[in-house]
């Protein structure tokens, strides 16, 4: 069976203090609506539609930036979520499949239970993904169940009884129905409720009414987080956070001051890589086995190989490819850059937009100069090359395999295979001239001195 995604975005979130969309604030380097829309890849999605209201055009940007062929219909209102689902309606239209709803500010639901939602569609017309708490007085709306543990309907929290307040398992918002069912039901959703809303979870009463049957799949709590404040996003990453460490440590990374390491949404590092402390991972980031990412490394949009070295304190920004056995040392920022089998960049270097041979050696406060102030070049160097220390390469420009820069040298031309360049001021020494400089200038402070009393 085919399955859309309908994910409700359009919400301000104006208890988040800011002008930024709230599906779009940050957690582990991306957007919760991009956390929704990935846990909607496990059940293979035919469509992904996203409802957005506030800041559309940036919700748009972000969602298709993820999943291109995501579709974006706009709710200009917000009167409920019931109201939010109906703007899919026309989307929707001659889909045959299940229709699946998600929440743009609900991060953390596991690819697993979206699978036994669909799965469950096998038994029930509706299905609903609920959570038991612990503290009934929490302010969730409530899933009423019958005798026969078959679900009857959801009561919003401002609208139940105290006997229902007191039922532990709550509505998390999640929906799974019949895509054409689903919109009929929520075409017959009304208003006359606390809030003046269309509730989207009065569709469960109504389709019982109509003869169609409900049921419930459990989840954990912390799976159904939202975020609605500051104070809730800063919970939830640091909850991911603690995860994602955890996993990391399960799957054979040693860290080695664990909450001090900063992980993306996507970072993928393999079993016997050392994680020094104070290391932040941004987005798109690949660490094979056995390497070591030294203290307080940025790495972001790169791909490091076995037997790297990165850092201390390196940079490695997007489009970093660092093959087996390299050494990124400190202070070193590599960008848009190959850097092949044992080459070393060790020290105060800048090397952006080049291809670095294998078994190369870039000396210290070696720098790339590869924009012009309107384009970017490329600088190649060969394999088995040594870079002497304060060589500036002004691309475009090539080193030949086995070729050598004496330090200081400004390289504007190619060096063929084997040559050495030497491109620097010859070296004039002055007799005398530095005492009698000194001299000139201290009897000239002092009479400064003299005068000013």
């Amino acid at each position: 069976m085919s399955v859309a995604l309908i994910i409700l975005a359009a919400g301000k979130g104006t208890r988040m203090q800011s002008d930024l969309p709230k599906v779009l604030h940050e957690v582990a380097g991306a957007p919760m609506l991009v956390h929704a829309m990935k846990a909607g890849a496990a059940v293979d999605p035919a469509r992904t539609i996203v409802v957005a209201g506030h800041g559309a055009e940036a919700v748009a940007k972000a969602a298709q930036g993820w999943d291109a062929d995501a579709e974006v219909v706009l709710q200009t209102e917000q009167l409920g979520t019931g109201h939010a689902v109906a703007q899919a309606r026309e989307a929707l239209a001659g889909f045959e499949g299940d229709a699946l709803v998600l929440y743009g500010d609900t991060p953390f639901i596991r690819p697993e239970t979206l699978e036994a939602m669909v799965a469950a569609r096998a038994s029930h017309d509706v299905v609903v993904l609920g959570f038991e708490v612990a503290d009934v007085t929490a302010r969730y709306g409530r899933l009423i169940e019958d005798a026969d543990g078959a679900l009857t309907e959801i009561v919003e929290f401002k609208d139940a009884t105290d006997a229902q307040r007191a039922i532990p398992l709550c509505n998390s918002g999640v929906i799974a129905a019949d895509a054409a069912l689903l919109m009929d039901l929520v075409a017959q959703v009304g208003n006359e409720n606390a809030s003046g809303e269309y509730y989207l979870t009065d569709i469960v009463a109504l389709a019982r009414a109509a003869g169609k049957s409900a049921g419930v799949v459990r989840c954990n709590e912390a799976e159904t987080l939202g975020v609605n404040s500051k104070v809730e996003l800063a919970r939830a990453d640091a909850l991911f956070q603690a995860a994602k460490r955890a996993e990391m440590v399960a799957d054979g990374v040693t860290l080695q001051m664990s909450d001090s390491v900063y992980f993306a949404h996507d970072t993928h590092i393999g079993p016997d890589t050392v994680v020094e402390p104070h290391v932040v991972f941004g987005p798109g980031v690949t660490v094979e086995n056995g390497a070591r990412i030294r203290a307080f490394s940025h790495l972001e949009g790169c791909h490091v190989s076995r037997g790297a070295v990165v850092g201390p304190y390196a940079r490695l920004r997007p489009g970093a490819e660092l093959a087996e056995d390299t050494k990124i040392g400190n202070f070193v920022e590599v960008k848009n850059a190959v850097i092949d089998e044992g080459a070393k960049v060790n020290h105060l270097s800048y090397i952006g937009d080049a291809h670095v041979g294998a078994r190369t050696n870039i000396g210290a406060g070696t720098i790339t100069c590869n924009y012009d102030g309107v384009f970017k070049h490329r600088t190649t160097i060969g394999q088995d090359v040594f870079i002497g220390s304060n060589t500036m390469l002004v691309a475009p420009v090539t080193l030949g395999d086995e070729s050598m820069t004496a330090t200081g040298t400004v390289v504007t031309r190619d060096v063929p295979e084997g040559d050495m360049a030497v491109a620097r001021a010859r070296q004039d020494n002055k007799p005398g001239f530095a005492r009698r400089m000194f001299e000139k200038l201290k009897k000239k402070k002092a009479a400064q001195a003299k005068e000013s009393k």
